[in-house]
């Protein structure tokens, strides 16, 4: 196909002024345009708007869309398995009652505010900022539609003299907010203990934090265990704290002995274990009819799970 046969035209949703240029598309995420060309013929995965002419033209969740393939490709997935990914994401996003009609929009533009008060490393700002988000959002929503995608594009582009402080400043301002929310749930939850721990190596210590926030609420504790957690030494943990269960957590793609190890894992352990994350959603179909159950990479979904889960557990 050329770039001047049968194509849509422009997305009546978004104003002229709304939609980039392939070259400023590049420009934004770091891609070249050979590159986002690619993605579109042959995996589908971006479908620009055309002008008359054939120019491509993006729509700002275009764009949004390209930083999200970044981020899986940057997590070890293939791009030829990126779509169906990015279409069970979307098809999600796309039935949640709490996201608005023009969620994407609003999102974006926190993520600019954001970035232009990192940018000045000014805390104070940042710490208004913050309230005002989670004033208008859920947790969920917050953290993964505005603060999670500004912190992980902001680790992703420290090629520049400056960025790798930007990010670092963001990073420790957002693990002191969220840890500051667990200590607090922590005093609240009575009725069940989840311990949470990353898959070695693939996890930042904000990403744990972040995902034992979402999984727990006032009825579970869910406790993250130190990022050097070795994985062979979980029995020994699990027996002395007498956890409901474990849940690992990853975003990256998993290992080609993970589903094996984690079998293995699962009959060394005295409580039910749990994947959750990206990797569970990578995973899941080479673990059915095992022992671990996958929660998936939804904080919306990945908590509701997790309780029914217990529930279901402690009945039995």
């Amino acid at each position: 196909m050329t770039d001047h046969e049968h194509y849509p035209t422009a997305n009546p949703g978004y104003s002229q002024q709304e939609l980039f240029p392939i070259r400023e598309v590049s420009r934004l995420t770091g891609v070249n345009p050979v590159t986002l060309r690619a993605w579109e013929r042959r995996y589908g995965l971006i479908q620009p708007t055309r002008t008359e002419s054939g120019h491509r033209l993006y729509s700002p969740a275009d764009v949004e869309e390209v930083r999200a393939i970044l981020g899986w490709l940057e997590r070890g997935v293939a791009v030829s398995k990126v779509g169906k990914l990015l279409a069970r994401s979307q098809a999600y996003r796309a039935t949640a009652p709490s996201a608005p009609a023009q969620g994407s929009v609003e999102y974006a533009h926190w993520r600019d505010r954001l970035a232009a008060v990192v940018q000045g490393f000014d805390e104070l700002t940042l710490t208004r900022l913050y309230g005002q988000v989670f004033s208008t959002y859920p947790v969920a929503v917050a953290f993964e539609e505005i603060f999670m995608p500004a912190w992980e594009q902001a680790r992703l582009r420290q090629d520049g003299f400056g960025l790798a402080s930007e990010w670092a400043f963001l990073d420790h301002f957002l693990r002191g907010q969220v840890l500051k929310r667990l200590q607090f749930i922590q005093r609240e939850a009575v009725d069940s203990h989840v311990l949470l721990c990353a898959v070695p190596g693939q996890c930042h210590e904000l990403e744990l934090l972040v995902a034992a926030l979402l999984l727990g609420n006032e009825r579970v504790w869910v406790q993250p265990l130190g990022l050097a957690q070795p994985l062979e030494e979980l029995g020994l943990v699990s027996e002395r704290i007498q956890p409901q269960a474990i849940v690992l957590f990853s975003n990256h793609a998993p290992s080609s002995d993970a589903a094996r190890r984690f079998m293995k894992l699962a009959m060394q352990l005295d409580c039910p274990l749990l994947l959750a994350g990206e990797m569970s959603e990578l995973i899941q179909d080479q673990l059915v009819n095992s022992q671990v159950a996958c929660l998936g990479g939804d904080g919306r979904l990945m908590q509701r799970r997790l309780l029914q889960y217990i529930a279901g557990h402690l009945d039995t």
